[in-house]
């Protein structure tokens, strides 16, 4: 079972969350509840504050990483309601993935998951803005359609009216997107939504990265820290156009791994509709897994 978590105490930005039995969610106002249900079995270990996600799942056992981590501002400042796209392709070549709403900035987000090493995880990209308020519910219709629905009650959105419902349909046409990421021991694996001009995307230097992470903490959010500039050293294209493997030096476990594609065309000559996407990679695959 997937959440959608808003930027808050031991939350240092917006976030996809998946519940486990037994999981100890991030946030140790929880632990307040052993004392009431002794059935829960003994509380777990408290974790450091200040510190980093990373170091504490090596102490709290029971600690779930977010699955999907969104970037505060580039990618929403306080999600809300989601959905699946199981309309069969009747919204677009995004079958299967999230769609989720912002709230504050009005805006629709894409977001795929994959387990890896028996730990969820994966990338948010973004996908439609210019809402006209605040969305806290998206709803996919027996047709096809996206209901997206909203207000600005509590609190300043960016969208200018009280309250809106809003429909988005598919026109039919197919946008150069990434449409999805997925990680592999030595880097990754992009899917694109139309075949890439193979020149072009065999050049490493086209994969811009920088990866980061947050400070996990009992203060409210955090800001962006530890950031790293991975290399990417090859970039193999598929036979159909479709996937590049991109062999990757300097991959950080427990950091989001920011992807930027400006140079990156179609074989038709179009350039990427969003140049950007964002993978929270919690575990590299092992070479083992890679090849089943």
């Amino acid at each position: 079972m997937f959440y959608a978590e808003s930027q808050g105490p031991w939350n240092g930005s917006c976030s996809l969350k998946v519940l486990e039995p037994g999981g100890f969610m991030g946030h140790p106002i929880s632990y307040n509840w052993y004392e009431l249900a002794p059935g829960m079995g003994p509380t777990p270990v408290e974790p450091n504050t200040p510190s980093r996600l990373e170091i504490e799942r090596k102490r709290v056992k029971e600690l779930v990483p977010y699955a999907v981590v969104f970037p505060y501002i580039r990618m929403g400042r306080s999600i809300s309601g989601f959905m699946v796209d199981e309309t069969g392709g009747k919204f677009g070549p995004f079958e299967n993935q999230i769609f989720i709403g912002d709230f504050s900035l009005g805006v629709i987000m894409r977001a795929t998951t994959e387990k890896v090493n028996g730990v969820w995880q994966g990338a948010c990209y973004p996908f439609r803005e210019g809402f006209d308020t605040g969305l806290l519910a998206v709803q996919f219709t027996p047709n096809g359609s996206l209901i997206a629905g909203g207000t600005n009650r509590g609190w300043p959105v960016r969208g200018p009216k009280a309250y809106s419902v809003q429909r988005l349909d598919w026109t039919g046409l197919v946008p150069f997107e990434i449409k999805e990421i997925k990680a592999r021991p030595d880097g990754f694996e992009l899917t694109f939504t139309k075949p890439v001009d193979r020149a072009i995307a065999a050049r490493p230097e086209v994969y811009q990265l920088k990866t980061f992470t947050h400070i996990y903490h009992a203060g409210y959010g955090s800001p962006e820290v530890d950031q790293t500039t991975p290399l990417a050293t090859a970039a193999t294209v598929s036979d159909d156009g479709l996937k590049v493997e991109l062999q990757v030096a300097g991959l950080m476990q427990g950091h989001v791994h920011d992807f930027y594609l400006p140079d990156l065309q179609s074989a038709e000559g179009e350039k990427l509709l969003h140049t950007s996407a964002y993978y929270t990679l919690n575990e590299i695959p092992q070479p083992e897994a890679a090849k089943e």
